[in-house]
Order: C-alpha cells, then structure tokens, then sequence
C-alpha cells in the first residue's frame, strides 16, 4: 500500500448516512469517502440502526453506493433489558468490577450484528486493513477479533469506567494498529490497554470550511434579538447540559450579564421555568444551518468532560467564534492550551468571568478566536488527516 491510493479497506462503524453530525460516524465517513477520493477501494460495513439508543433496524440490509464508497449494512439483533443487564450496566459505571464473564455478557446484551461477523469471517483477507470505530460497542469488540492482524481500531476513547474494562485492554492491545484524536486520548490509550501495538498514531480528525456563514440571517430566521452563548450537541448528562443550565443560571443571571443561551441538538433539554425567557431551544437544525448559528453566537460554551477530539469545538473556531470549555476534560483544555485561542473554567464562578470577559472585551475575544481558527486550518484539515491515515497504513501493511 502506498501514497498513491492502492489498496483495499473497510471501515466498520456503527452507523453511518447523512444525519451524523460529529462523532466516531462521522469521522469514519468523512474518512473512507476522503480516502476513496484518493484512489483506493473503500467498503463501508455497518448496521441497519439510525438510533444509537434503541439499535433497531430503521434502514434496510443490503448493498448501496455512497459518494464512492460502497456500503454494506447488516440487521441488528437486540435483546429486551433485563434485570441482569442493567445490573451489569450500572456496576460497569459504578463497580463493584465485572468479571470478565460478565463484561463479555454486558457487551452482548446491548446490540449484535451476527451477520457482520460471519461476513468478515469469509471476506477480512479481502482488504488490506479494516478499521472499527468506536472502541465501546459489538461491532468493534467482535469484529477486530476476527482479524486482528489487519484490524485498526480508532476508540474515540473518553476517560470513563467503560475505558478500563479488560475487554477494552484486550481490544487496543491485539490489534495491528490504534488511530486516537488527539494527544490526551492517546496517552489514556497508553494508560487504559496493556501495551499498544507499534501502529499506533494520533491522527486526529477534520471539519471542512463551509462554503459561506449567515449570522445576521440565522439571527433573523430564528428571531434572536439579543445576543446568546450556544450549546451544540446532544442534550443529556453525559455531555455537561443540566450541569451548564444550573450554572448559567447561577451567573448570567445572577451576575445581570446581556447573554441569552441558545441551544441546538437532540434529546429533551428539559429548561426550567425559571429560565424559559433566556434560554431558547431551537431543535435540531438542518445541517446546512450549523455553520451559520456558530457564527451568530458570542461564544460556544462546552461543559462535556467525555471528548475525544471535539469537531464543534474546531467549527466553532473556524467560525470565529471564542470557545469556553470546561476544565474538568483533557482533550478540551489541551485544544484551548494548544490554539491558545480558548479560555476554561472549573466551575461557576470562573464561567462568569469568562462571560464578564466575553461581554466587556469583544475585541480581545475576537483576537482569540482567530487563533482558535488558525490553529484548525493549521492542524485538522482532511489533507492533513488523511496524510496521517495513509501514513499509518504504510507502516502497518508496507508498500506492495
């Protein structure tokens, strides 16, 4: 395999189609699409599942080209929670440990794709490399055991209980190669597996600029007359939301600053009374619509601990936009440290100074995201990431 785009691969995530908007589906698409584009022939193998809460098929099994690729699904089996699983599933969180019996049992009673399996078990020799992502799921744990020699898992990895079980060590130890996101994931990478195998790279991930941004219309679109700080992404615990609603109502309001928050995303945001006049939900854009709602908001606020990359945090920046991010995650204050163009807080009051700043010093502000959007267009454009794939892949299956 070399450079010049010989060779055969497949990526094996969980889902994948339009509709995934940052996350482990979107970096395995963007990255078989982008090394198809480079000449090599790219299958994409995944399940029939939309929904990564239910797992249920809501796209038909089969075969279907997209943008270059070709794209295999298989059907899900799922089985009814039981008392026992959610057993597991809590003391996975909470301990006390799984045996490794019981860790193999809450890794099979989330979702199977058995069809999968068997097809990498006629046609793994087909390819040069197969890639999994991510590292928490059947599809990876499963499917990398088949054929760990040419097996490259890209974990996508938070620093979490689910990261040190035994089945993850196992999984990053055996096989050929790693791909991590950035340098904080790699080095939990060194710290949750055994050892990683000589392939192992940060290779990172990508945002592509968009053609061009709307604020002034998204503002209009959306009748958002006051300024506003954004949250992007999923609405939930595991992402820092309930905990950036009772801090924001904590310090905006308490400290009479102009910011409203806007927020965008799935899940039910569940906003208190108290606060239905500042804080706006606007659903789920369209994706065409994120690029522009980045740049009409004064700031991206980002209180998730458990990332591995952080693509918002990149369009953001790209956008011109300042970041403030929570310092309880790595990967967040080390893009902030690294750009030098992000501020961070550790709890409510340091997140009323970064919004005191942001509302008495806009130029300043402005100043650091420019940096923030240098040190994107620097570092995370897909020429560069997919360098480093192929890179890796040298390393790991040699020029023919």
């Amino acid at each position: 395999m070399s450079t010049s785009g010989t060779g055969r691969l497949a990526f094996v995530p969980t889902r994948y189609g339009e509709g995934f908007v940052g996350g482990s589906e979107s970096v395995m698409g963007e990255a078989a699409r982008g090394l198809a584009a480079r000449g090599y022939e790219v299958d994409v193998l995944t399940t029939c599942a939309v929904s990564h809460y239910t797992w249920e098929n809501a796209l038909p099994a089969g075969l279907s080209e997209d943008r270059g690729v070709h794209v295999r699904r298989f059907r899900t089996a799922v089985t009814p929670l039981t008392v026992a699983q959610a057993d597991r599933e809590h003391r996975a969180l909470h301990g006390p440990p799984l045996s490794l019996e019981e860790e193999i049992s809450w890794v099979n009673g989330r979702f199977r794709v058995p069809d999968l399996y068997f097809y990498l078990g006629g046609h793994a020799e087909d390819y040069d490399a197969i890639v999994f992502s991510p590292y928490l799921f059947w599809t990876t744990i499963y499917g990398a055991s088949v054929a760990p020699e040419r097996s490259i898992v890209m974990p996508c990895l938070h620093d979490e209980p689910y990261a040190r079980l035994r089945i993850v060590s196992e999984l990053l130890s055996n096989v050929a190669g790693v791909w991590f996101l950035s340098e904080p994931e790699h080095q939990l990478g060194h710290r949750v597996s055994r050892w990683l195998p000589p392939a192992h790279a940060v290779t990172g991930a990508a945002v592509h600029p968009p053609a061009s941004y709307d604020p002034d219309g998204f503002r209009e679109r959306h009748g958002l007359s006051r300024p506003f700080v954004l949250f992007a992404g999923r609405r939930e615990e595991g992402k820092g939301w309930s905990e950036l609603l009772r801090a924001f109502s904590a310090t905006v309001l308490n400290r009479h600053l102009p910011f409203d928050l806007v927020t965008f995303g799935s899940g039910d945001p569940q906003i208190p009374e108290r606060l239905r006049s500042r804080v706006i939900d606007l659903g789920f854009l369209p994706e065409e619509e994120v690029p522009s709602a980045l740049a009409a908001a004064e700031a991206l606020i980002h209180p998730s601990v458990n990332e591995s990359f952080s693509r918002t945090t990149m369009e953001a920046w790209l956008a011109g936009t300042l970041v403030v991010v929570s310092a309880a995650s790595d990967v967040l204050v080390w893009h902030a440290e690294q750009s030098g163009g992000g501020l961070t807080y550790v709890d409510d009051y340091e997140l009323g100074e970064c919004l005191s700043f942001l509302a008495e010093s806009p130029k300043q502000a402005a100043a650091l995201a420019d940096r923030g959007r240098d040190y994107v267009l620097s570092n995370y454009t897909w020429d560069l990431v997919l360098d480093r794939m192929e890179s890796s892949l040298e390393l790991l299956v040699g020029r023919p």
